[in-house]
C-alpha cells in the first residue's frame, strides 16, 4: 500500500494542523466475499437454530422526546446543499427528491411539535455494541451496487471480523483511534484473525444547525433505493453517523486469498465461531459482525492516560519535537500501541516519523529490517496491511539481533542520522520485546544515544518484568555501549540533536485476554505474521488491475550479470564455493554501498555484513553460471535498481507456500525436495555469535 502525501491546508500551523482530505474512488465491482467449507457449516447451522427460537428480543422502552435546544430549523427553500466534492459526489437540487423525501418533511413537523412519535415500526435505540436484529434495523445492503449503508447512534460500535473499504457519509467514526468524518475519502479496514478484531464506534457530533433527516435524504438518494431509504431515515438523529460499507478487492487480498491455507485469514477464528452474526446485511460484503462475548481493543485507564499525554506533549510547544520510546516484554502490546498512538496523532498533524527497532514484528517491512519512515495515512489493519518502502532502510538479515548487537546499534545510529535536523513532526520509536540481560542494555544504549523525550513502558500484573526505565535508573545502569554518566557512543549524534537531560516515564499496564502470551490459534503465532507481511511484499509484484492471480514462477524476472553486483551472506558463514547455491530460490535484500563494485571477471562476494542503505527486496529465482547471471523478481521500480550494487541473503526465508503452490506445472516442483536429511554433518546453518557473552559472564544479569 503506498502512501500519498496530504494537501496541507491554509491557515493552520505548519507544525500541527488539521489533515483532513478527500479522495475521489472508482466504485467497486467485485463479488460477494466467498464463503468457506467451515463458514457455510455455521451458517447453516445458525439458520437452524434461528427458526427454532429466537436469541434477541426487541425493546420496550420508548424513546426519549427531543428537546427543544436540538430541533432544527429548516432554511428558507427547504433544503441545505451539500458540499460538490464530499466523496466525489455531485451537489442534490429539489428537482431530485422523491416521494420519501416529502413524507420526511411531514414527518419531520411531528417531530416539532409533539416531539419523537414512537411506532409499532420504530425501533428503540439501543447503545453499546450493535448485533443480532439490532443490525437488520439500522443496516441496509444495495445488491445492484453491491454495498451497504449502516446507521450508528453515539457510542454505538461494531466489532467485526473482515475487510472492506469504510466511508462516512454523516457524522463521524472512529476506528483504532483515527477519527473519519463525512467528506474525507475512504479507508480500507483490515479485521483478520491474526489479530484483535477491530471496533468501529460512532462518536458524538456538534451538528445541531443541520436538518439531519434532509442531509440525510440527499446523502442516501446515491446510495440505496427508497424504500430501503425509508427505513433508515427514521433511524437517524442529529447524533447519528452514517457509513459505507463496500467490499475490498486489491492485489493483496487476491493475492493472499490464493493460497489454500489462508482462505480462513479474514474469518472469524474457531473460539470466535459461535459469537459470530452470520446472518446481517453485511456478511456478504466481507464483514461479520461479532457479538459482545467478543472484546475488541481493550484499553486500560493507563492506557489512555499515555495516549493522553503523548498526543498533549506532542502538540505542545516543545524545544523540537517530541521522541517517544515505546518498549515492554512481548505480546504486551506495544505494536498495537503504536498504531493507535499514530493514529491519534494523525487526527491532528499530517504525519507522524517512525522508526523501527524491532527486528522480528515489523511494522511496515518484512522482517529483519530496521527502517525509519514518514507515516501520513492512519493504520487500519496488521502490519501486513500497510507494506510500505520506507525513506531510509538497513537489512540486519535476522528476527533477533543478539549475534551481532554492535551491527544493531550502528544501523541504527545511522538511520538517526538521516533525520533533517529541523523537522518537527513527532518521532515514534518502536523497540523489541528482549527486555533482559543484554536485550536491557540494548534499551539503555537506545534511551541514552537518541534524544528521547517520553518513555512508555507497557507491563502486565504485579510481577515485574523489566526494571522501570526511569531518568533515576538509567543514572545507574549499564547498556552495551554507554556507560555512567549518561556518555554516548555518538557524540556527533547528541551534540547536533541536543537529547534532553531528562525525559518523562510513563508506564501502562496492559488488561486484556491473554497478555504476554503468544496466541496459539491459526495466524497468530509470530512466524505466521512475519510470513503474512513478506507475502504482503511480494503481493506488489502482481497486476494491479482485477484479474486471476499470477505465479510467481510465470513472472519474467531480470537479468543482472555477476559482475554488476555484490553477493554477500550475513546471518552465518557459508564457503565462497556454495555461495550460489545458498542463495538461489531465496529472498535477497537490494542494497547500495557506498564503494564502487569491481569485479576481476566472476562474481563478487563480500567478506563480512555491511550497514548500507535497502531499497527493498527480491526473489533471486536462478543462477545461469554459463552466463554469468543473476534472475531477480522484484517490485522494485527499475529507477531505483539501477543504483543497487549489493544482494544481501539473510535469515528470513521465503514461505514454504511460495514453491508448494505452484500451478500449472508439469514434472517435478522446482526448488523442492524430500530426499533431504538434517541429520548429516553440515546440513543446518552455522550460526556464528560476535562478541556475546552470557549476562552471567558479564556481570550484568
Amino acid at each position: 500500500m503506498k502512501v500519498n502525501k496530504q494537501a496541507q491546508v491554509k491557515g493552520k500551523s505548519q507544525k500541527w494542523k488539521d489533515v483532513r482530505s478527500k479522495r475521489c474512488r472508482p466504485s467497486i465491482k467485485s463479488s460477494d466475499l466467498n464463503s468457506s467449507p467451515v463458514m457455510v457449516r455455521v451458517v447453516k447451522e445458525h439458520q437452524v437454530s434461528a427458526k427454532k427460537k429466537p436469541s434477541v428480543k426487541r425493546l420496550k422502552n420508548k424513546a426519549k422526546t427531543v428537546s427543544d435546544h436540538n430541533k432544527s430549523k429548516p432554511s428558507e427553500s427547504g433544503v441545505r446543499k451539500t458540499n460538490p466534492e464530499t466523496n466525489g459526489s455531485s451537489m442534490f437540487t429539489l428537482d431530485e427528491e422523491g416521494e420519501d423525501l416529502q413524507q420526511l418533511k411531514e414527518y419531520s413537523q411531528i417531530i416539532q411539535r409533539n416531539g419523537l412519535q414512537t411506532t409499532g415500526e420504530t425501533w428503540d435505540v439501543k447503545f453499546g455494541r450493535l448485533e443480532g436484529e439490532a443490525l437488520h434495523h439500522c443496516a441496509q445492503r444495495d445488491d445492484r451496487q453491491n454495498h451497504a449503508v449502516l446507521v450508528m447512534q453515539q457510542d454505538q460500535t461494531l466489532c467485526f471480523r473482515g475487510k472492506c473499504f469504510l466511508t462516512c457519509l454523516y457524522g463521524r467514526v472512529e476506528v483504532m483511534g483515527f477519527t473519519i468524518e463525512e467528506g474525507q475519502k475512504s479507508y480500507p479496514v483490515y479485521s483478520p484473525a491474526s489479530h484483535c478484531p477491530l471496533t468501529i464506534r460512532a462518536l458524538e457530533t456538534s451538528h445541531f444547525h443541520r436538518n439531519d433527516r434532509t442531509e440525510a435524504s440527499q446523502i442516501l438518494q446515491k446510495y440505496l433505493p427508497p424504500a430501503s431509504r425509508k427505513k433508515l431515515l427514521k433511524k437517524i438523529t442529529l447524533a447519528s453517523s452514517v457509513i459505507l460499507l463496500e467490499p475490498m478487492e486489491t492485489p493483496l487480498t487476491r493475492f493472499l486469498s490464493s493460497f489454500t491455507h489462508l482462505s480462513e485469514l479474514f474469518s472469524p477464528p474457531a473460539n470466535e465461531l459461535m459469537s459470530a452474526v452470520l446472518d446481517t446485511p453485511l456478511n456478504g460484503l466481507g464483514v461479520i459482525p461479532l457479538t459482545s462475548t467478543v472484546e475488541g481493543l481493550k484499553m486500560s485507564q493507563s492506557y489512555r492516560d499515555a495516549l493522553n499525554t503523548a498526543v498533549s506533549a506532542c502538540r505542545g510547544d516543545m524545544d523540537g519535537s517530541a521522541v517517544i520510546l515505546v518498549c515492554g516484554i512481548k505480546n504486551v502490546g506495544k505494536s498495537t500501541f503504536i498504531r493507535v498512538l499514530i493514529n491519534t496523532l494523525l487526527n491532528h498533524t499530517s504525519s507522524v516519523d517512525y522508526l523501527e527497532g524491532d527486528l522480528g514484528q515489523t511494522e511496515f517491512t518484512p522482517a529483519g529490517c530496521l527502517s525509519m519512515l514518514t507515516v501520513r495515512e492512519p493504520l487500519l489493519g496488521p502490519p501486513f496491511s500497510h507494506q510500505n518502502t520506507p525513506e531510509h532502510m538497513i537489512y540486519y538479515g535476522d528476527v533477533s539481533c543478539e549475534a551481532d548487537m554492535d551491527r544493531y546499534l550502528e544501523s541504527l545510529k545511522s538511520l538517526w542520522r538521516r533525520r533533517p535536523k529541523s523537522r518537527e513532526t513527532p518521532f515514534i520509536i518502536n523497540t523489541m520485546g528482549w527486555v533482559k540481560g543484554f536485550g536491557l542494555q540494548l534499551l539503555v544504549d537506545l534511551i541514552r544515544v537518541l534524544p528521547v523525550s517520553h518513555v512508555i513502558q507497557l507491563s502486565h500484573g504485579s510481577t515485574t518484568q523489566c526494571p522501570a526505565l526511569t531518568p533515576e535508573f538509567l543514572r545507574t545502569a549499564h547498556g552495551c555501549q554507554t556507560h555512567p554518566p549518561a556518555q554516548t557512543a555518538m557524540d556527533e549524534c547528541t551534540e547536533s540533536h541536543g537529547p534532553p537531560k531528562s525525559y518523562s516515564h510513563l508506564d501502562v499496564q496492559a488488561e486484556f485476554r491473554g497478555v504476554a502470551r503468544q496466541g496459539t490459534a491459526k495466524y497468530q503465532r509470530s512466524n505466521e505474521q512475519r510470513e503474512l507481511s513478506l507475502l504482503a511484499y511480494l503481493s506488489q509484484l502482481q497486476s494491479p488491475e482485477p484479474g486471476p492471480v499470477r505465479p510467481l514462477h510465470s513472472l519474467t524476472p531480470y537479468q543482472v550479470p555477476h559482475a554488476a553486483v555484490a553477493l554477500g551472506v550475513i546471518h552465518c558463514e557459508v564457503v565462497p564455493s556454495h555461495m550460489f547455491y545458498a542463495v538461489n530460490a531465496s529472498l535477497v535484500a537490494l542494497c547500495c554501498l557506498t564503494e564502487k563494485v569491481t569485479s576481476k571477471g566472476g562474481p563478487v562476494l563480500l567478506p563480512q555484513a555491511p550497514v548500507c542503505p535497502c531499497v527493498g527486496f527480491g526473489v533471486l529465482r536462478g543462477v545461469d553460471m554459463a552466463r554469468g547471471l543473476y534472475f531477480l523478481l522484484t517490485p522494485v521500480d527499475p529507477s531505483v535498481l539501477r543504483k543497487v550494487n549489493c544482494l544481501l541473503l539473510g535469515a528470513i526465508s521465503l514461505p514454504s507456500c511460495i514453491f508448494t503452490t505452484q500451478p500449472d506445472l508439469e514434472g517435478e516442483t522446482p526448488y523442492v525436495t524430500t530426499d533431504y536429511s538434517f541429520d548429516l554433518t553440515g546440513a543446518g546453518k552455522l550460526r556464528v555469535f560476535k562478541g556475546l557473552a552470557r549476562p552471567s559472564h558479564a556481570g550484568t544479569q
